[in-house]
């Protein structure tokens, strides 16, 4: 499977000669092992003034990217709801596939690192400007799950973080991973022994839930516990679809530790898919983390 790249092309806090917002394009590499390697993938970065904002002038950075590493990514993510006509626009014109996602986790990791490394000290950087951007976007309500998909049993478990570093050796059909572990780890305050909370679903269908499931750009999980305390599967820019419905307090009590622990965790938590118990592989496997967009 080739590789996914994840691109930003927005207003920052500095200001041109003639007072008027610069723009950057950002494009990286996803990085995808619990355990990075040494490099820290792609990127790339270009400043553009505000006449130059537009499809055209994307395109042209995404091209120069894809010189820069001799071959296109196989999708483009990006996040900021308020860019999708021209990101989609850009990437169509090239034959790429662009895919709105709040999956975007090492191009937020790297937005807040210039945010607070390389942005304030650019001549014309406005710090007032720096503290009004927002791409917030409400979920829609939760869907239900199609009855294929409903998994027949499913439990709450938790692995210590320095449990995935061997996790390009587990036996996965479909999944997705990001660094958590070493100086290249994309959460900077998780120790190896910070408990790493989870789901697992246990169905006899568990291959093709794991394919849907993989299709629909994973966010994150939450448990809903307000008028029907439910567990929620936050999907793609703004989508969202019911997990469980949760009746009892002594689940309702795990689905609150979960949480707990999730917070604990800097956001960071997984779902898993499996056939049964006692399997010793995983249909699906994904290591997620709820974090607010930049």
């Amino acid at each position: 499977m080739g590789k996914t790249w994840e691109l930003d092309f927005y207003s920052k806090p500095i200001l041109d000669e003639n007072g008027k917002k610069l723009w950057e394009v950002l494009i990286c590499e996803s990085l995808c092992q619990p355990c990075s390697p040494e490099m820290t993938g792609f990127r790339y970065s270009k400043y553009y003034p505000s006449t130059e904002v537009n499809s055209i002038a994307l395109g042209q950075a995404i091209e120069e990217a894809i010189a820069q590493v001799g071959e296109p990514p196989t999708q483009i993510r990006f996040f900021r709801r308020q860019m999708n006509n021209m990101i989609t626009k850009a990437c169509k014109d090239l034959g790429m596939a662009s895919k709105p996602s709040r999956r975007t986790l090492t191009l937020l990791s790297w937005l807040e690192e210039r945010s607070q490394q390389v942005y304030p000290h650019e001549p014309g950087y406005d710090e007032a400007a720096a503290k009004s951007t927002s791409v917030k976007m409400e979920s829609l309500p939760p869907q239900r799950l199609p009855d294929a998909l409903i998994g027949q049993k499913w439990a709450f478990v938790s692995l210590e973080a320095e449990a995935f570093a061997d996790f390009n050796e587990w036996e996965i059909g479909f999944g997705e991973a990001f660094p958590i572990l070493g100086d290249k780890s994309l959460v900077a305050d998780l120790s190896p022994n910070t408990s790493i909370p989870g789901l697992i679903i246990f169905s006899s269908r568990a291959l093709p839930m794991a394919a849907w499931i993989s299709g629909i750009e994973l966010a994150f999980l939450r448990f809903d516990g307000k008028e029907q305390p439910r567990l929620i599967l936050e999907t793609g820019p703004n989508e969202s679809w019911i997990l469980a419905n949760i009746n009892d307090r002594k689940t309702q009590k795990e689905a609150e530790a979960f949480e707990a622990a999730k917070t604990k965790a800097s956001g960071v938590h997984f779902l898993a898919v499996q056939s049964d118990p006692n399997s010793e592989s995983f249909a699906g496997f994904w290591l997620l983390r709820e974090v607010e967009l930049a």
